[in-house]
């Protein structure tokens, strides 16, 4: 099975789903968003599957250090996205990507009934 694993490497949540991922001798591949960017197909295809609010991340930093005027131009999937491909720390993360299916965020539990 390919999988990918999109996110930070500092992120607490892409540490525990590598180490989970390599503790099950898991092999995948790691993109980061900080030296390789975001892909707006790819963002626009997870919006429409797990929805924007989801996929844009109002609870990390980088967007509560974002100013009140910007984050008022988030209304709709659009202008998430472009927000998301200026700002890849306001990606929520991991987001695995296998043939199986889709996984967002970090979930023991969620994780081992998947793999």
């Amino acid at each position: 099975m390919s999988i990918t694993v999109y996110g930070i490497p500092n992120c607490n949540s892409v540490k525990k789903a590598r180490i989970f991922l390599e503790d099950k001798g898991i092999i995948y591949q790691f993109h980061d968003y900080k030296k390789q960017g975001a892909d707006e197909a790819k963002l626009a295809k997870w919006c429409e599957e797990f929805g924007w609010e989801y996929i844009l991340n109002k609870k990390g930093q980088t967007w509560r250090n974002l100013d009140d005027s910007i984050k008022a131009l988030i209304t709709n999937q659009s202008s998430a996205v472009k927000l998301m491909l200026e700002n890849t720390s306001a990606i929520k993360r991991p987001i695995i990507e296998t043939e199986k299916g889709n996984l967002i965020g970090f979930n023991e539990n969620h994780y081992k009934s998947f793999f």
